[in-house]
Parts: C-alpha cells; structure tokens; sequence
C-alpha cells in the first residue's frame, strides 16, 4: 500500500510541475520525428543503391552475354568481362567506388543464358535502434541473348538548320556521332555472313533513292498523280496491246517517257493523289478509280523543285549492307542543305526493312535485301533522327509544300503506327530540339512526333526516345540504341 502511495504522489507531484510535463512531452515527439525523418532518409538511400546497383549489374551481364554470342570473349572470360564492367561502373548513381562485389557468375550454355549475384554495402546515414552502420543491398540478373540477324535502317537528318554555325557544328557532329554508330555495330562479325546489317536514308526536302529511282515516277506539271494505267495511249502505243505489261517493260517504258530531273522521290500518293502509306513493293499492281491497272511507282512531285533549299539531296539511301566502308563513306560526304520532310524520310526507312521492297533492292544490284518478318529469327530496328519540326509534305498538300507542319507530323505518326504494327522496332533522337530559333509551340510538335513514333519502352534501361543537346550525347544515345537493339531479355 506504501507503494501505491508513493506512487500516485509522484503522479500528483508530475501533474502539478506543468513545464516538465511539456518538456517531457516535446522530447518524446521530437526524437519520434527525427526517428521517422532519419528512417524515411535511409529507405530512400537503400533503394536509390539498389536502382543503381541493379542498373549495373544489368548492363554488365547484358554486355557479357552480348559478347558471348557474338564470339568476342570465351566463356572462361565471363567472370572477368563482369567484373571490369562492374569496376569500371562502380561510381553509378550514389554507390562509391570498389563497393559492388560479384558473389557469383553462372554461364549456362543449354540454357544460353548469364546469370549475375551481386552485392553493396550500404553505410547508412541515421543508424538507429541499435542497428549496423552498413546495411547489404543485393541484385540478380539472368541475361538471355537471342542471337537474331538484326536489320537497322537509320533515318538521318541533313537538312539546312544542321548546317554549321559558328562554334555549333550539328552536321559535324551527325557525322562523328552515325560512323562510330556504324563501326560498333558492325565490328567482330564475318562480313560475308554478317550478323548485323545497316542502311541509311539521309533527307532533307526529299530522300535520294539513287539506283532504286528505276522506281520512281516523275510527274509532270499538270499531268497526273498515278503513274500510266493499262489502256493509256503510252503503254498500248509500246506494247501493242491494252494490258498491263511486265514490271521490267513497264519502268523502263515509264522511264523513257517521263524522264526524272534526278533520283529523288517525295510520298507515294494512291488513287486519290493522298499519300499511301504502306510499305508494298513498287511492282504491287495497283487499280484507279475506273478500274485500270498500274503498279505502285513511288511518286517524285512535280512540286519538289531543283535549286535552292528545295531541292533533291546529294546523299543517296543506302539499302541494307555490312560494308562499313561504302556506309562511312556516304556518311563522310553529308552536306547539310534543305528543309525537312520528315514524313518521306519515314516512308523510305519503312521500305528498307520491308521484305516487300527486296525485289527492287536486288533489281538494282544493291545487296539482298530486307528478310522476311520473322520475330524470332529477325529484329528489324528504324532510328529516326532529326534535329527540327516536320515541315515538308507534297502528296495531298496545296499552297507552300515547305509549310505543311501539320501534314507531315499526321504522315509521319501513321507510318510509324504501321512500321510498328510490321514488327519493326522505333527509336527516335531529338537533336538540340530546345532550339531558341524554334518557338515553344514548334519545339513541342518536333517533340511530340518524336515521342508518338517510338516503341514503348519495355522497361526504364530500354527507352526509345532520346533527347539530346550536343555531339557527346548524340554519340552517347546512338550507343545507348545500339545496346537495346540487340534484343536482350533480362529478368531480375
């Protein structure tokens, strides 16, 4: 009883001293705070070290597995091609460096697959409730390798705002930025049976098809948008009669009658004059609206002139191939000129990695051509590059061609959905697109394109839009692209 006494008067006594009361009271919720704001610090530590530790290990087993594949490195160098992957990233994100240690590399070659288990120590900020200083963060990954062909046809942007200016030298730094592009997909592989094959479609007001404008029909001025149907007086003049002739007699017979003023060509437009946004091949047969027959010639508009910014570029496309050679050197010689049709540049990647296209492309004696779609034999990647607005557009379009914004981001967004919808995989950079010679309203069209076209990332380290503002980044976005083209599968 002489307990319980005491006791309620030291709770009288506590009642009554209403300044300590406070006192104890505030200590209690300060330190409950700072608990919480001390934990909140380290949840959020451990798990930016985990993000950065997963991204690394991430990449290095990709890398290694790459290698693997292609023959670069032996299996018995697997643990070593980590490891100094590893290393060498070590400093990513807020981890610090030599803290990531590799606890265990599996190769299994049944299976063909890597597989990574590694660890960081974690120095925690607000060690509390008697725990360690240093909390373990760990990270697995099994990186799968598909050893597809891969087809990557690249849309190159050589239009007039490319040109140097002053210490800003944006076709200078395409250049450096696609031939270290080119080099690093097509090292280590047998050039005669290539892995990996590339082609180009630099553009500007239009896209040079060099030897593929067998396939181009030439409008005349006040003539008509369909190339000559069965039945015409030209064909039936040549032939004798009033069908459709071969593909090879009808190209040459439309040749020799409309010649072309050069080898550029702009959409190709159907029956209607708008433009047609497939990818068949030019000898498709196609019917008017009277019902006559004639093939599916790419059109050159008559409106597309031969001088000035709106003219026909120097830099042909390059069909499919592995020769670095002829690739860089076609790169090397880019010159930057003209305005930017976006849309036609688009058309003619889609016809590069269509197996539709591949009759014209041997016909004109520039390689085999695109494979036929097969998801799991072929990985078919556009990347598409350009450093402005979409402003050119002829097929369907009236008044100033060079003004046609709207025209040609609806072209460019429909044959994108199309590609995507073929298998092809889309990657798009935006090259110094915070342009103050752009407004806001451009600079945000140019974006939104961009952003339409590309695939949907299929996690956060394989993104496929890219922004970027100088030549380092565009040479560091290219190299990012050439990693996830190489279709690797992770799973954490």
């Amino acid at each position: 009883m002489r307990h319980v006494w005491g006791l309620v008067q030291a709770i009288g006594s506590f009642g009554r001293d209403r300044g300590g009361n406070f006192a104890v009271l505030f200590g209690v919720v300060g330190s409950v705070l700072a608990l919480g704001a001390g934990f909140a610090v380290n949840v959020s530590q451990l798990y930016n070290a985990r993000s950065s530790l997963q991204g690394v290990v991430d990449a290095a087993v990709t890398s290694t597995a790459r290698d693997l594949t292609t023959g670069v490195i032996k299996e018995a160098d697997a643990n070593k091609s980590v490891q100094a992957f590893l290393d060498a990233n070590s400093t990513a994100g807020i981890l610090q460096a030599d803290q990531i240690v590799l606890d265990k590399l599996t190769v299994d070659r049944t299976a063909n697959t890597v597989r990574a288990d590694a660890h960081v120590d974690v120095g925690l900020y607000f060690p509390i409730f008697g725990l360690d200083s240093a909390r373990r963060v760990t990270a697995s990954t099994t990186a799968l390798y598909s050893d597809k062909t891969v087809e990557v046809a690249m849309m190159l942007d050589i239009t007039g705002s490319m040109k140097k200016s002053g210490k800003k030298d944006k076709i200078g730094d395409l250049k450096a930025a696609a031939k270290n592009a080119v080099q690093t997909m097509l090292q280590n592989q047998d050039p005669k049976t290539p892995r990996i094959r590339v082609a180009l479609v630099p553009y500007a007001s239009a896209v040079n098809v060099g030897k593929l404008a067998e396939n181009v029909y030439a409008e005349k001025q006040g003539g008509s948008d369909l190339p000559p149907v069965a039945g015409s007086s030209l064909l039936v003049a040549k032939t004798g009669n009033k069908l459709l002739p071969s593909f090879s007699d009808y190209i040459s017979i439309v040749s020799a009658a409309m010649p072309r003023p050069d080898d550029c060509a702009t959409e190709r437009k159907d029956k209607n004059g708008d433009p047609d946004f497939s990818a068949d091949g030019p000898d498709t047969v196609r019917t008017n609206s009277n019902g006559k027959k004639y093939y599916a010639l790419v059109n050159r508009d008559d409106h597309l002139g031969g001088g000035g910014m709106n003219k026909c570029p120097d830099a042909a496309v390059i069909p499919l191939t592995a020769d670095s050679g002829a690739l860089l050197g076609s790169i090397d010689d880019f010159r930057a000129d003209g305005y930017t049709a976006g849309a036609i540049a688009i058309q003619w990647t889609y016809y590069m990695l269509s197996p539709q296209w591949r009759a014209a492309i041997k016909n004109a004696g520039l390689g085999s051509g695109p494979s036929d779609t097969n998801a799991k034999k072929i990985a078919k990647v556009a990347i598409l590059m350009t450093d402005g607005q979409f402003n050119t557009a002829f097929a369907g379009a009236g008044g100033s061609y060079n003004s046609q914004g709207n025209l040609a981001r609806g072209n460019a967004e429909t044959l994108c959905g199309n590609m995507k919808s073929d298998g092809i995989e889309i990657f798009t950079i935006g090259f110094d697109l915070n342009d103050k010679d752009m407004s806001a309203t451009e600079r945000d069209q140019a974006k939104a394109v961009l952003k339409d076209c590309s695939s949907k990332d299929a996690s956060a380290t394989n993104r496929h839009y890219f922004e970027v503002s100088t030549g380092v980044e565009l040479d560091a976005a290219f190299q990012e692209i050439i990693r996830n083209t190489e279709k690797v599968a992770l799973t954490q």
